[in-house]
């Protein structure tokens, strides 16, 4: 049977040598469905895969029907904005440690993608984040984040006083270590090691966690995905900007950060027997129903 899927490119995590084997098994069996396979050019590279046709990252999203990403939930989320802004799906295999995203094993992969090849699997829409800098009226950067937009404090130890808008409206100042923009996606990850809530993936919603502020007044906060969150730095001398803690960007006093929901969602295939709270248990390890 051919699969839905006509060029599939495979995306490797860096610095992982044991990738080798598990992307030349794909390279194999995704043909056998009348696929044509691209291999994203540093993991081709990386892995001195000399026989396949290699794509640039800029590129990724313009040639694919399907991203397969395989090692853990980072380069899952490095792939997701890649691809986002082309509606182009995305699986993940897991040889990390947590996975959250990548929920299939390695063990099963080539069952598992071949029945996604032919139709059995679950789509999930997740949304992701559009964050800018703006500097003295300009914008001077603008990034997509799947996790989370993170402004926090470098290496200097100084807290940052900040304001907090939501749709124009002054919401709070704060001071503290700084403050959290997650997805639902990321409400698990460095949100929940800060106290945020866990949001289930199929809510429109921003979780915003405060980083360490100095008054415990300070709590989390969920707002609609359709609110413009602003911060605006009003004391800053060592204040970064973290894309899913892979891309950041250094900020300066009187900086304004916008963070609201990227255009597109993401979809997210998984295989059919997938289900988001068999996830949460265990990956957090939580206790095993008794009847």
């Amino acid at each position: 049977m051919n699969s839905l899927f006509k060029t599939i490119v495979l995306i490797g995590r860096p610095s992982t040598p044991t990738l080798k084997d598990p992307i030349q098994r794909l390279m194999e069996m995704l043909p056998t469905h009348g696929v044509r396979v691209l291999v994203e050019q540093e993991t081709a590279r990386e892995h001195q895969l000399d026989n396949c046709q290699s794509v640039t990252q800029e590129n990724v999203g313009k040639l694919a029907d399907l991203v397969i990403s395989l090692g853990g939930d980072g380069v899952m989320l490095g792939a997701a904005r890649l691809v986002a802004p082309y509606h182009v799906p995305l699986i993940g295999i897991n040889q990390g440690r947590l996975g959250f995203l990548t929920d299939i094993a390695m063990s099963t992969m080539e069952e598992q993608v071949t029945q996604i090849l032919q139709g059995a699997f679950s789509p999930e829409d997740r949304i992701m984040l559009e964050s800018t800098v703006v500097r003295d009226g300009k914008e001077i950067d603008r990034q997509l984040a799947f996790n989370d937009v993170v402004m926090c404090r470098g290496n200097t130890g100084a807290m940052i006083d900040f304001e907090l808008f939501i749709d124009g409206k002054f919401v709070c100042s704060q001071r503290g270590d700084g403050l959290i923009a997650a997805t639902p996606t990321g409400s698990t990850a460095y949100a929940l090691a800060s106290g945020g809530p866990i949001l289930h993936p199929s809510l429109p919603a921003i979780a915003l966690v405060p980083i360490c502020p100095q008054s415990l007044s300070n709590r989390p906060l969920v707002v609609t995905d359709s609110s413009l969150v602003e911060i605006m730095l009003t004391r800053a001398r060592d204040v970064h900007v973290y894309y899913d803690n892979q891309y950041d960007v250094r900020l300066q006093a009187h900086d304004r950060l916008t963070v609201r929901r990227f255009r597109n969602t993401l979809r997210i295939l998984h295989p059919h027997t997938y289900h988001y709270y068999d996830t949460l248990r265990e990956k957090l390890r939580w206790g095993e129903q008794v009847v």
